[in-house]
C-alpha cells in the first residue's frame, strides 16, 4: 500500500516550519527522520494533507551538556546518542535504553523528538524520559514557548500534549550528580528491534552504607503511556534493596499496569513479565551503586 497524496514543504527555518503548521493546522505533520510516521502513512494509518520537513534545521540538532542537565534538540539523531562521548557518564540510562530502539538503520535516521512525539507506549526513549522526569519545550508561532514535564506530556497511546500548531523543539534531561548512581534498562521483545512486550527502567543513588537516597523507576509497553511509581519509590528511600524487597515492589508496580492482549502474549503474561523485568532492573541498578564511586 502507498501513502495517500500529500503536499510537501521543506522548512528553511524553525519560523518557516511553525508558520506552515499555523497555516495548515491539524492537517500538517512535521517530519525529520520519518522512521515512525512514514510506515504509518504507507499503511494509511496516518493521512496528513501536508508534510513539513524539518530535517535540515541545524537549530534542532544541538546537544548541550552541563553538570546538571543535558539538552537535546528534537532533531538529534538517535544514533548520535549512542556515540556521544559524554552521555555514558551524564545520562547512563538513556545510553542503555537507546540500544533497544529499533535497528541500527532506523537509529541512523530516527530522531529523539520524533520518537517522543510519536508516543508509542512501548518506546524506550519515552520510558527513560518519564523515569528521569525530562522537560519538553514546545514552540508555536502564536503562543511562543511552553514547557511540560514528561508526566504531563504523554497523554495516551500515540497521543501527547503537543498542540496542532506546536513543535517539540528540545528536551532537557536531568543529570544525577554525585557518586553511587546505578542504572538499568531491561526489555523483552519477540525479536531484537521489535516493539517491546514489556520494558523496565530504573535509576538509583545510595549512601555509602547502601541506603537509597534517590530512586526512580518505571514500566513501558504495559499501559497507554510509560508508567512511573513515585509513591512506591518514596517507600524505598532510606532502605537497602534485597531480592525480596525488589520483587515485592515490582509486583506492586506491575499490578498497577493495564497491558493488553494480542497474538504474541496475553495481558496477564505481560503483567508477569513487567514484574520480572522490574525486579531485575531494581537489583541490577542497586548493585551498580556500590561500584559507582564518582559522579
Amino acid at each position: 500500500m502507498k501513502a495517500a497524496p500529500f503536499d510537501y514543504i521543506r522548512a528553511e527555518s524553525l519560523s518557516h516550519a511553525l508558520a506552515a503548521l499555523h497555516e495548515h493546522g491539524g492537517e500538517a505533520k512535521l517530519i525529520a527522520g520519518g522512521q515512525s510516521l512514514v510506515p504509518m502513512m504507507a499503511m494509511r494509518l496516518a493521512r496528513p494533507a501536508c508534510l513539513v520537513d524539518i530535517n535540515r534545521l541545524d537549530s534542532l540538532k544541538n546537544i548541550e551538556v552541563s553538570s546538571h542537565s543535558v539538552k537535546l534538540g528534537a532533531g538529534v539523531r538517535q544514533r548520535d546518542l549512542e556515540f556521544h562521548p559524554q552521555l555514558a557518564s551524564h545520562l547512563p540510562l538513556i545510553k542503555q535504553g537507546i540500544q533497544w530502539v529499533g535497528h541500527e538503520q532506523t537509529r541512523n535516521r530516527g530522531t529523539v523528538g520524533g520518537s517522543l512525539v510519536h508516543a508509542d507506549p512501548s518506546a524506550e526513549l519515552a520510558l527513560v524520559a518519564a523515569v528521569l522526569g525530562a522537560e519538553f519545550t514546545l514552540t508555536s508561532s502564536q503562543d511562543g514557548l511552553r514547557k511540560l514535564k514528561a508526566a504531563d506530556f504523554f497523554l495516551g497511546p500515540m497521543f501527547t500534549a503537543v498542540g496542532e500548531t506546536e513543535a517539540l523543539t528540545d528536551i532537557e534531561w536531568p543529570v544525577w550528580t554525585g557518586p553511587r548512581v546505578g542504572t538499568c534498562f531491561e526489555e523483552t521483545a519477540i525479536r531484537k528491534g521489535d516493539f517491546a512486550m514489556a520494558s523496565a527502567a530504573c535509576q538509583i543513588q545510595t549512601q555509602t552504607d547502601g541506603r537509597v537516597t534517590r530512586i526512580s523507576f518505571g514500566l513501558g509497553g504495559v499501559d497507554g503511556t510509560p508508567l512511573t511509581f513515585p509513591e512506591l519509590a518514596s517507600q524505598l528511600v532510606g532502605q537497602t534493596i534485597n531480592p525480596d524487597t525488589a520483587k515485592q515492589v515490582a509486583h506492586q508496580a506491575a499490578q498497577q499496569s493495564q497491558p493488553g492482549s494480542d497474538m504474541h502474549a496475553t495481558g496477564a503474561y505481560r503483567k508477569h513479565l513487567a514484574e520480572v523485568l522490574l525486579t531485575r532492573a531494581l537489583l541490577d541498578a542497586y548493585a551498580q551503586t556500590s561500584c559507582s564511586l564518582t559522579g
